[in-house]
C-alpha cells in the first residue's frame, strides 16, 4: 500500500474524517492556505472539514485532497511520500531515493564536498541514498528496518545526520549482513577512530 491509498483508507473509515485530514496535513508541513490554493478552493472549505463544520467528504473530495498532499510534497522533492512508500514511516528515515543511472562515488563526493576516511573505491557506482537521523536510528529502527533502508539495492550511500563521533550507527551497520557502498556523515563533530577501525575491517562488499 502506497501512502495515498493510506490516507484515503484513514480518512473514509475514520469516526472524525476531519481530523484526519488536519492529521495528514500537518504531518505532510502544509497550511490550510497552501492546500485550499493548490485545490483551487476556499480556505474555509479546508478549515469546515477539519473541525466538522462542513459535512464529511465523499469519495472525490478525499482524493483530490490525498492528491493535493502528496503533489504538494512532491513539488518540495518528494521527500515524505518516499519515506513512507519505503515502508519505514520513522522520523528517523529523513530521505531515500534510487537513482535512474549509476553514478561514481567520486563524483558524488565531490558535489558535496565529501573527505573520505578510509580507501574506499572512488570508482565505484552508486546507484541510491539513504538518509537517516543517526541517534534516532539506533534507538527506533528494528532489525527489519535496517534491510529496507537498502531500496532497490545497496549500492548506495547511507547519509548519517546528528553524528557526534559516529561509533554507534557504524556498530549498527557493521552488525547488519547487508553493507552500503559508503557511508556519509553530514557535518560530524569528530570522528571516531573505532569508527573508522570499523572501515578497515572491510565492512562493504
Amino acid at each position: 500500500m502506497d501512502i495515498s491509498e493510506k490516507i484515503a483508507g484513514e480518512i473514509t473509515i475514520s469516526d472524525t474524517p476531519g481530523v484526519t485530514i488536519k492529521k495528514w496535513r500537518e504531518e505532510f508541513g502544509i497550511s490550510q492556505m497552501e492546500l485550499s490554493k493548490f485545490m483551487d478552493v476556499s480556505p474555509s472549505v479546508i478549515s469546515d472539514y477539519e473541525s466538522g463544520r462542513r459535512k464529511s467528504p465523499g469519495a472525490n473530495s478525499i482524493k483530490k485532497i490525498v492528491d493535493a498532499l502528496v503533489k504538494i510534497d512532491e513539488s518540495r522533492g518528494g521527500h515524505l511520500v518516499r519515506r513512507y512508500n519505503s515502508g519505514i514511516p520513522s522520523d528517523a528515515l529523513l530521505d531515500i531515493k534510487d537513482y535512474d543511472h549509476d553514478i561514481e562515488l567520486r563524483y558524488i563526493l565531490t558535489k558535496i564536498r565529501g573527505t573520505p576516511c578510509s580507501t574506499a573505491n572512488l570508482k565505484r557506482n552508486i546507484r541510491g541514498y539513504t538518509m537517516i537521523d543517526g541517534i534516532k536510528a539506533v534507538l527506533k529502527f528494528s532489525y527489519a528496518e535496517y534491510t529496507k533502508l537498502y531500496g532497490w539495492s545497496s549500492q548506495r550511500i547511507i547519509f548519517i545526520t546528528d553524528v557526534s563521533i559516529g561509533r554507534s550507527p557504524m556498530i549498527a551497520i557493521r552488525a547488519h549482513p547487508l553493507k552500503p557502498a559508503a557511508v556519509v556523515y553530514v557535518k560530524p563533530d569528530n570522528v571516531d577512530e573505532l569508527a573508522i577501525k570499523l572501515l578497515k575491517l572491510k565492512i562493504y562488499h
